[in-house]
């Protein structure tokens, strides 16, 4: 198993432990007010961007406990939404209400921004395609430049569906990723794809957990690096990554991993972070909440939670081409850029 195969085993080891550990089992009950307290208690004790999030939670508190003492005990559906409304303020798509009738989801960490991704622009661009695995890829530019779109970490790909997309770019002199609207998946895709990209492993990131029930309570920072033996197939060639504010979780690591990488450049919008790893506990009712208790760093320790800013801001204004891919392509094409 690689490097990256221990340390997420360990991950997960760890959260389960995390997980399954209680000072006493949960009673249920459907008890408006004891299932926003200990829903409450739970993201103020385990979930790890509480003060990050700039929300003042004992407010928070306040506020939904004396809205949940108005609930009528039983009314399933109107507990959900308080509950969901509640995690809503944390504004993390990693945040999730589970019941049997409905699943929360947060829109607020996006849905402010410029789009930056038009699927009907995209394909004017990706003509004639093939399907490796999971990966679309074409040649764009008269045939100078590949041009790969992968649009989930969570579809599979492997090192042979990477080697056959990046031997039939040979004759190219540049690579475009598109990840836009990619919202994550499995991270060991995420340092599968980057691979190729790195002759020798580097120091991507960090990462650390929650230790104890104090929001500043972390264990000493761990480092991650890229893995470079995971493809035999090298690509040390420009390489630019296209990423928009929907670019998540997974998504996220693997464009924190592309900084690092030799001649490449990051292109488009802001990503939308997602930079914690998630684990589980129930409230008192059955339902299930999902959180985030570990956290990611760059390089240079900085958290990217808020999300990446990429190298080359583009937002898309065009009706007939794409501003991305078509500064993606200026900048393959200026030998200045990779030098």
């Amino acid at each position: 198993m690689k490097r990256f195969g221990h340390i997420i085993c360990g991950l997960a080891v760890m959260l389960m432990l995390i997980a399954c550990h209680t000072d006493e089992e949960m009673a249920y009950s459907t008890d408006p007010v004891e299932n926003i307290e200990a829903l409450w208690q739970i993201i103020d004790t385990r979930y790890c961007y509480v003060e990050e999030k700039g929300i003042d939670w004992n407010a928070i508190h306040d506020e939904y406990v004396a809205k949940a003492g108005k609930l009528k005990r039983g009314d399933q559906v109107a507990l959900f939404d308080l509950c969901a409304s509640m995690l809503d303020s944390l504004r993390d798509g990693h945040v999730n209400l589970y019941s049997p009738f409905d699943r929360s989801y947060s829109t607020a960490w996006y849905d402010t921004y410029p789009a930056n991704f038009s699927s009907s622009l995209q394909a004017q661009y990706l003509k004639d395609y093939r399907i490796a695995g999971s990966l679309y890829y074409c040649t764009i530019d008269h045939d100078s430049i590949g041009y790969v779109y992968y649009s989930s970490f969570s579809n599979s790909i492997s090192a042979g569906n990477i080697a056959w997309v990046l031997s039939s770019f040979r004759d190219c002199k540049g690579l475009i990723i598109d990840v836009r609207n990619n919202g994550g998946g499995a991270l060991t895709n995420a340092y599968l794809l980057s691979s190729p990209f790195f002759i020798e492993d580097k120091v991507i990131g960090y990462w650390n957990h929650k230790t104890g029930p104090g929001h500043h309570d972390f264990s000493e920072l761990e480092e991650l690096k890229s893995d470079a033996s995971l493809t035999g197939s090298k690509w040390q060639r420009p390489v630019v990554v296209l990423s928009n504010r929907r670019c998540y979780s997974a998504t996220n690591m693997f464009i924190n991993i592309m900084r690092y990488a030799d001649k490449a450049l990051i292109v488009g919008g802001t990503t939308g972070g997602g930079g914690g790893m998630p684990l589980s506990y129930e409230i008192p009712c059955g339902w299930t909440v999902r959180f985030s208790s570990v956290r990611m760093y760059d390089a240079e320790k900085k958290d990217i939670e808020q999300g990446i800013e990429p190298d080359v801001l583009v937002n898309m204004v065009s009706t007939d081409k794409d501003d991305i891919i078509e500064k993606a392509i200026e900048l393959i094409n200026d030998e200045t850029n990779w030098k």
